[in-house]
């Protein structure tokens, strides 16, 4: 049987502009001194079912994201998971919860939002005395109600990141962005808050930033996401990993 690629790895590690030797390298620095390129090629090729939970507690720290949003199976509570390397996995009951049971706890979600989206915001410029509006193309990775959200490497000079938790049809977290190092900024580095409303079309969230400026007053602004894509594969990806035509 031919494996299918995990795709949802693949697309976590290229919205954080990981290569795989990057992603070895931060898990041998979370603990797993054996992890190396090779690893990661077998499980985005996906000849691994479940890494072993030492790997997969390391994925997740990493990656910032539950091992099932990284296209591996989930360890239910009250279960352990246990595999050689070559990923087979023993399932050893130690608890009576039931794959029911523990769906049945999940969050609930609205929607999901994983996907290629369009990021626009405006903000002003004191030292310029003028507005101006900043566009990445965004990788949209959804686990129960959280979206992290990651600029692709190439669609602006800047790298822009988000995490977000969503409430019915309310989105609230935490920006940031690093910017250019050769642009007006010099490669500063700012953060804040951010909170949208998502249309009923589930294609696009509009809201307001706030976050500080450099003489460390507060600004805010306007900012959407749009939906572009609804595939993360790294053919979606790599069809985005440009500068937006606007």
């Amino acid at each position: 049987m031919v494996s299918a690629p995990n795709t949802a790895l693949r697309a976590a590690r290229n919205a954080r502009l990981m290569s795989q030797d990057d992603l070895a390298r931060a898990l041998r620095d979370a603990g797993c001194v054996s992890a190396n390129k090779r690893l990661v090629q077998r499980w985005e090729a996906g000849l691994t079912a479940n890494p072993h939970p030492t790997y997969a507690r390391a994925l997740e720290k990493v990656m910032r994201l539950p091992i099932e949003s990284l296209g591996f199976g989930a360890v239910v509570t009250g279960r352990s998971l246990s595999g050689g390397e070559d990923g087979t996995v023993v399932d050893s009951p130690i608890g009576e919860v039931s794959p029911e049971q523990f769906n049945a706890r999940r969050p609930r979600t609205p929607g999901n939002y994983s996907g290629i989206w369009l990021s626009r915001y405006e903000y002003y410029s004191s030292g310029r005395d003028a507005t101006f509006t900043a566009v990445h193309h965004v990788v949209v990775l959804q686990h129960d109600n959280r979206l992290t959200v990651r600029s692709l490497p190439n669609s602006a000079q800047s790298a822009m990141e988000m995490d977000l938790t969503v409430d019915g049809h309310v989105a609230t977290g935490t920006w940031s962005e690093h910017t250019a190092q050769d642009g007006y900024y010099h490669g500063a580095y700012y953060h804040g808050a951010i909170q949208m409303l998502i249309e009923l079309t589930g294609a696009r969230m509009a809201g307001k930033w706030v976050g500080f400026g450099k003489n460390f007053e507060i600004n805010s602004g306007p900012w959407e996401l749009v939906l572009q894509e609804s595939s993360t594969s790294k053919a979606a990806i790599d069809a985005y990993d440009r500068p937006p035509d606007v």
